[in-house]
């Protein structure tokens, strides 16, 4: 970690130490964010703003003028100057897009026209293509005068007359080539690509899938756009896994540790308030049944061992449903053999864990239909729990929404309400054997 001591230009001198460095600035105030750019060069600072959080990124560009910030950009690939420009001030934006060459405005522009978590929106303009007329030498020279200012080299793009995209070659393949053979007669046809609109999940779908290092971004006309990196690709991974997790615990993607008080009950507060209406579901199915529990209070302190349990195998169930919707690997007309084993895992798991739970409840109370009843409630919660856990992502991806949301909310309701209503329909049925 850095302290003031080891904050020179002597020891911060590597990529991998800036990165730390960029980690450990959320810690800082005001005055050391400002010394610590003192301390740093152009370069150094560009990678700074490429890993530190937003908050930093602020108060990084709120103490250096325009100039030395148009100095940091030039290190900086197009798509995270972009993201820079849409975290600041939209004045001091502006101010710079005005300050920029004609060309970097341009792309900057359209950069800044996508939204967020689209294809257009985490491509970079900075790659190489070349027209397929050229030779395998006519291309090697071209390669050296652009990769200076590109991102990638690895895969170059062959572009026709029309400047369309007609496929890609490895710069091995380049390398390995005839000089006098045409470029187009080692060009791969074959290729996956996306249009700026695509949402930034099927993106790392398609890389996933395919086991993709770059996918390109074309218009309509088939013309380049950009190209979406491994690199850009692994942060749509995280912010993806990271959104799914934070949902499923019913908490907004947007609350950061930094967010205040205020933030946090607004984002959180609403979530709180939906499962008070479920709860009081669960509440109302219990209160059917009050004068069943009133005859024998046993009840009240086991039955929600059934509904925990089904919560927990529900649950089971819908973390790897999303994990697989998110792969692509299952779809809604595709469930019927699912459904079938759900079924069996439910009955399965539900006789073993009810088995248990019924023989220490015999001992506890000297009841066998107690125990009876909780092992036919637990074997009928958790075929449910099963059930419900495959169909709700299934049916709420179906519907456009985050699948992520079924477990903290449809989920737990459903097994709540079902599990209370199990058990205490088969206590009333065994009323008269209870008492």
């Amino acid at each position: 970690m850095y302290n003031e001591d080891t904050l020179n230009l002597n020891v911060i001198n590597e990529d991998v130490k800036i990165i730390d460095l960029a980690v450990e600035m959320s810690n800082y105030d005001d005055e050391k964010i400002k010394q610590t750019c003192n301390n740093l060069n152009d370069e150094q600072l560009a990678i700074v703003l490429e890993q530190c959080d937003e908050k930093v990124i602020r108060e990084i560009v709120k103490v250096l003028d325009n100039k030395r910030i148009l100095n940091i950009f030039s290190y900086m690939a197009k798509d995270d100057i972009v993201d820079i420009l849409g975290i600041i001030d939209i004045g001091n934006a502006k101010q710079l897009i005005n300050l920029m060459k004609e060309g970097d405005q341009k792309e900057i522009t359209e950069l800044l026209g996508y939204k967020d978590d689209t294809a257009g929106g985490i491509m970079t303009t900075e790659y190489i293509t070349i027209y397929n007329t050229l030779t395998v030498v006519e291309t090697l020279k071209k390669i050296k005068e652009i990769a200076p200012k590109t991102e990638l080299i690895d895969t170059i793009f062959i572009m026709n007359k029309r400047k369309q995209l007609v496929g890609t070659v490895k710069l091995r393949d380049i390398l390995i080539a005839d000089e006098n053979e045409k470029i187009a007669q080692i060009t791969n046809g074959n290729f996956i690509y996306v249009d700026p609109e695509t949402d930034q999940e099927e993106v790392a779908l398609l890389a996933s899938k395919y086991d993709l290092n770059v996918i390109p971004v074309l218009n309509k006309r088939k013309v380049m756009l950009g190209i979406i990196t491994i690199e850009d690709i692994v942060d749509v991974m995280v912010e993806e896994q990271t959104e799914d997790v934070l949902q499923m615990g019913g908490v907004d993607k947007e609350e950061k540790l930094d967010s205040t008080v205020w933030q946090s009950v607004k984002m959180r507060f609403p979530w709180l308030f939906i499962n008070l209406i479920t709860a009081f579901l669960a509440a109302m199915t219990v209160k059917a049944f009050e004068s069943t529990i009133a005859k024998v209070v046993a009840l009240s302190s086991i039955m929600s061992i059934v509904t925990g349990m089904g919560g927990n195998a529900g649950t089971q169930t819908v973390s790897i449903i999303i994990r697989n919707i998110a792969m692509g690997k299952i779809k809604l007309k595709d469930t019927w053999k699912l459904l079938l084993k759900e079924f069996l895992l439910g009955l399965i798991n539900g006789a073993g864990i009810g088995l248990i739970t019924g023989v220490v409840v015999y001992f506890i109370y000297g009841n066998f239909y107690l125990g009876l009843i909780i092992f036919l409630a637990m074997i009928g919660n958790l075929i449910f729990a099963g059930v419900t856990g495959l169909l709700i992502p299934l049916l709420l991806h179906k519907l456009h929404f985050d699948p992520a949301l079924s477990s903290s909310i449809f989920l737990t309701t459903a097994t709540d309400v079902l599990g209370f209503f199990f058990f205490l329909s088969l206590a009333k049925l065994f009323l008269p054997l209870l008492v």
